[in-house]
């Protein structure tokens, strides 16, 4: 080994990426972990955050404050842009869109994935994802606006379009916004308006398949239908959304027959991800194999065939592995083991994802959490999510403080975090913003 300090660049600071560069604090290596956020978020409470359960500062936390403890971890706010495989550089922008270049000698890309519109971006205008901070604000505002202009409509039609709420997609964040979305009607705002009943609200949710939660159990995705129906959600399965506007969706059966629409002017998206811009972006650079979804094809060790020195963790990963936060977790810790070892002078060791179960969150006092032979489900499977779900994969430190303060504003019910802005016309815009043209 070369007497200066191996260089190590992980780009995109979730779990993956944290427990990454964790692992590698006080080893004898210069970290440097990218992210356009600076902060660790806790992705899979989002839907508490955009429904007013949790605040923003319950699910998210600075990384450079999560990292002050390790000397030889520095973080950095920047969006990568590009990628010279030959000269091992990656090119980043600034907020302000100025850009500066980083070189590496190890580089672990954890960036993630993103929404997908399946090719129909326009859709995305009237449907916000639920991936980032942003869009859990975002889908927070539409919703609790959504009753407010309700309020001060007569009965009729237009009304009865903000009074309905669409969720594409039928996996754990579509189940879990959607059942959010009647509590809200029938508890939170239940004694609030004058002129309107929430509880009258609509949520529809479409899945083009035959059952919602189709990696759980049967047994298990019986009983959350019948939870959702009992809290009013109609499911219209079998289908796929064909269509987004601004005054509602058009979905057309996947066995044929006429397209039907639907009013409505609040639309959630979580039916499908892709791979980051920046991810596809290494994947030509490196001559990588992917699927559809941008996820790259990798050696047994996480690295890129052909490319030792190139790592992916997490969702990027191609074949089998599952999109959720211990397989980022268990991945991030694999790869620091590897570039320990490397530098050791010790083989590398494959690796394999440990499965911990799959959780998801319905309403207060039901949920599912399936972890192997195990099916828990009701108030049992609740106790279940809430100190396993959180304890066991929050991204920021595990202090009791931190998840007694989650477990107490979402086992009240109540709702303190609702506020939400909707801008001032009168300001011009802000010079510190992503530019959206920012991909490679």
């Amino acid at each position: 080994m070369s007497e200066r300090r191996t260089k190590v660049l992980i780009i995109g600071g979730g779990f993956g990426g944290l427990f990454c560069a964790r692992r590698l604090g006080r080893a004898d290596v210069d970290v440097t972990l990218l992210d356009r956020a600076a902060g660790h978020l806790f992705q899979p409470l989002l839907y508490q955050c955009a429904t007013g359960t949790l605040s923003i500062g319950h699910i998210s936390r600075s990384l450079r404050e999560e990292l002050s403890r390790h000397p030889n971890v520095r973080t950095l706010l920047g969006e990568a842009v590009g990628h010279d495989a030959d000269a091992h550089t990656v090119t980043v922008m600034r907020p302000d869109e100025t850009t500066f270049v980083l070189d590496y000698d190890v580089l672990v890309l954890a960036a993630g994935m993103q929404q997908s519109y399946f090719g129909k971006e326009h859709f995305a205008e009237w449907a916000p994802g639920m991936k980032t901070l942003d869009d859990a604000l975002c889908i927070r505002q539409r919703l609790f606006t959504a009753f407010e202009i309700a309020e001060t409509l007569p009965p009729g039609p237009e009304r009865d379009g903000w009074l309905t709420f669409a969720v594409a997609g039928g996996g754990p964040t579509g189940v879990e916004i959607a059942g959010q979305i009647r509590e809200v009607a029938t508890r939170t705002l239940a004694n609030e308006f004058h002129s309107i009943d929430p509880e009258d609200a609509r949520v529809l949710l479409f899945d083009g398949g035959d059952r919602v939660l189709k990696s759980f159990a049967p047994g298990l995705t019986e009983k959350a239908t019948r939870t959702l129906e009992s809290l009013g959600v109609e499911l219209r399965m079998g289908v796929h959304v064909t269509d987004v506007g601004r005054d509602g969706v058009t979905v057309t059966p996947k066995s044929g027959g006429p397209a039907e629409q639907y009013g409505t002017r609040t639309v959630l998206w979580t039916a499908g991800v892709e791979a980051v811009p920046f991810a596809r972006h290494v994947a030509q650079t490196l001559d990588a194999e992917t699927d559809r979804a941008g996820r790259i094809s990798v050696a047994p060790d996480l690295s890129v065939p052909g490319h030792p020195q190139v790592f992916v963790i997490g969702d990027l990963v191609g074949g089998d592995f599952p999109g959720v936060a211990e397989n980022a977790m268990q991945g991030g810790l694999h790869v620091a083991s590897c570039i320990r070892r490397d530098l050791d002078g010790k083989p590398r060791r494959n690796y394999r994802y440990r499965d911990l179960g799959s959780a998801a969150y319905i309403s207060r006092g039901n949920a599912l959490l399936q972890v192997g032979p195990i099916r828990l489900s009701g108030r049992i499977g609740w106790l279940g999510w809430g100190f396993i779900h959180i304890a066991f994969l929050t991204g920021v430190r595990n202090r009791i403080s931190t998840v007694m303060t989650w477990m107490a504003a979402i086992g009240r019910g109540d709702r303190y975090h609702r506020a939400f802005m909707l801008g001032d016309r009168g300001v011009p815009e802000q010079p510190y913003t992503w530019s959206k043209d920012d991909q490679p």
